[in-house]
């Protein structure tokens, strides 16, 4: 017996959020993070070394490395894209160059969950209740409302602003997952309309995210969006009229979930033949998971999306099994069991936001005034909050008082000498008139939309993002860049001889070639005797004696990063004798 739908929704409620403020508002989303910053430690810098290198010849394209050292991240294709427009931008400068292709990522992934809830939502399954004299929601207008929804809840989650806005291969992956679990939305929306589009959308997403590091995930995550479909096209409602995934044999379409099933183990094949599939990494013992952090990071990071997932889950219970919500919960539940067991659980929980955000939409229809209004005066207090404390920070930067805060700042980054920009100021200005506005708008009354609950936690993540990205980013390349300690350094050493490095990371290694200029030498390398200067790791300097002469050497000084004095590097110079 199928269930009634459990959403009622008016054509009144689906009004479309104006098409010119979406996509500014993805703009000013976009941008910040991407522009007038310094590569960051430790993943982005690291990353944006193996791009160089890359491009300037120095290394494999099929095994990416950094002076000899393997690539901290696996998968060959992220940095493959950083190369290629460092190679075809040549009048920018690398780490804008970088930016490019990833700011193109993340622009997709919102595409691509605006265009998933939207596929999701045009399936009978999750159409709202119709009236009995007219009147309930169009399909078309309210699935376009919803998928303005899904979009503004995936901006809204806290986690997803930095970690989205780096040069990494984990960007990468969160822009390949969403373009599959698009490919699968299309296939159970539209099958057997032009179905070789969704095909090759899901072939090419399947094979990329395999050689951008997570073979395994994609294969999992690709396994079982298949299986939701296949359980779907064979379910006791699935008439002639509704069979989605079936094309027509008089039509001459080919069946996308027959070519689907076929594309999955062909891209595993082809990535093995490559070498790009490693043994499957066995899980951290259940008794060594640090469960109360992983439930922390769980809570914040995906706010504000998964209540409103639970929310789904809950009044959407009799449709668990239709694709609308188990092709996002299986999404989910993949990254979300991942990141339970990863080494860096924050990037593993990131590639589900998607399609908690495709969830969090399906709440909307069924949620009440009163929670809607909860959620509004939260969020408003909360980023009103956030961006007070920005601005004031910043004025006790500039000015010194208050006297507090700008103490706190001149202790936890020493050294640090603020700059007024007027275009970085103008831009935080008008952000923060526009959440003004914003706020007297969403508060004022007129007619309800079913994405207005969404609007102000998407608008005032933004803001605060914008804000740190202007205001606060002087103080944060100076806080959070080893820009400043690779130019101390190369003040000191031969920068038009060979420096040896010993026990050094790949991310400091990429900075000194960058921000530093230094030709880097490895301590084992044959060359290593023709160096004048030697950056040693604090780590392994006590070993240093077993890898190199230390009788040629003299200690010559300690640099630090001026915001973090548990780190620094030791500088030696070569004695004549």
């Amino acid at each position: 017996m199928n269930q009634p739908t459990p959403a009622i929704v008016s054509q009144s409620a689906v009004r479309r959020l104006p098409r010119l403020a979406l996509v500014l508002f993805c703009v000013a989303y976009v941008l910040p993070g991407f522009l007038g910053r310094e590569p960051w430690k430790n993943d982005d810098v690291s990353a944006f070394g193996v791009m160089l290198e890359l491009a300037g010849g120095r290394s494999a394209w099929w095994s990416p490395e950094v002076l000899g050292l393997a690539a901290e991240e696996p998968g060959p294709l992220p940095y493959w894209l950083g190369a290629l427009f460092i190679r075809l931008l040549p009048f920018l400068s690398p780490e804008f160059a970088v930016r490019v292709p990833f700011g193109l990522l993340l622009a997709l992934t919102l595409v691509c969950t605006w265009y998933t809830v939207y596929h999701l939502a045009r399936q009978p399954a999750a159409q709202p209740v119709a009236f009995a004299f007219g009147g309930e929601a169009h399909p078309k207008d309210y699935a376009r409302a919803l998928a303005d929804a899904g979009l503004l809840a995936l901006v809204a989650c806290l986690g997803l602003a930095q970690l989205s806005h780096e040069t990494t291969p984990d960007l990468a992956r969160l822009a390949l997952v969403s373009l599959l679990l698009f490919s699968a939305a299309r296939m159970a929306h539209a099958g057997g309309r032009r179905p070789v589009r969704s095909v090759v959308a899901w072939a090419l997403a399947t094979l990329s995210l395999m050689l951008s590091g997570a073979p395994w995930t994609a294969l999992a995550l690709g396994a079982g969006l298949l299986a939701v479909l296949w359980l779907a096209r064979r379910g006791p409602a699935v008439t002639p009229e509704t069979d989605w995934l079936m094309a027509s044999p008089a039509s001459g379409q080919p069946d996308a979930l027959r070519w689907s099933s076929i594309a999955l183990p062909a891209a595993l094949l082809l990535a093995w033949l490559a070498g790009q599939v490693p043994p499957p990494e066995l899980y951290t013992p259940l008794a060594d998971v640090q469960w109360r952090s992983w439930f922390k990071l769980l809570i914040w990071f995906t706010w504000p999306a998964w209540p409103l997932a639970l929310w789904t889950l809950w009044r959407w219970r009799y449709q668990l099994l239709r694709p609308h919500v188990a092709l996002p919960l299986w999404a989910t539940l993949v990254s979300v069991f991942n990141s339970a067991f990863a080494d860096e659980r924050d990037r593993a929980l990131l590639l589900a936001l998607p399609a908690l955000a495709a969830l969090a939409a399906f709440a909307l229809p069924t949620l009440r005034r009163s929670v809607s209004a909860l959620v509004d005066w939260f969020t408003l207090l909360f980023f009103s909050s956030c961006a007070l404390v920005i601005w004031v920070i910043w004025f006790a930067m500039q000015t010194g008082v208050p006297a507090k805060p700008a103490a706190n700042v001149a202790k936890l980054a020493p050294g640090f000498v603020p700059s007024f920009s007027l275009v970085l100021f103008a831009v935080g200005a008008l952000a923060t008139a526009a959440w003004i506005w914003l706020v007297v708008w969403r508060v004022g009354k007129h007619r309800q939309a079913i994405w207005k609950s969404l609007i102000l936690p998407a608008a005032g993540s933004t803001l605060c993002w914008l804000l740190l990205m202007t205001l606060w980013l002087p103080l944060l390349d100076f806080g959070r860049s080893y820009g400043p300690i690779s130019r101390g350094i190369a003040g000191i050493v031969d920068r038009t001889q060979c420096v040896l490095v010993d026990g050094l990371t790949q991310a400091q290694i990429s900075a000194l070639q960058y921000h530093g200029q230094m030709q880097l030498v490895r301590s084992s390398a044959p060359q290593a005797g023709t160096c004048r200067h030697m950056v040693v790791s604090p780590d392994t300097q006590p070993t240093l004696d077993q890898r190199v002469d230390l009788t040629q050497w003299a200690f010559k000084a300690t640099v630090r990063r001026l915001t973090d004095n548990k780190e620094s590097l030791l500088v030696y110079q070569r004695i004549n004798r």
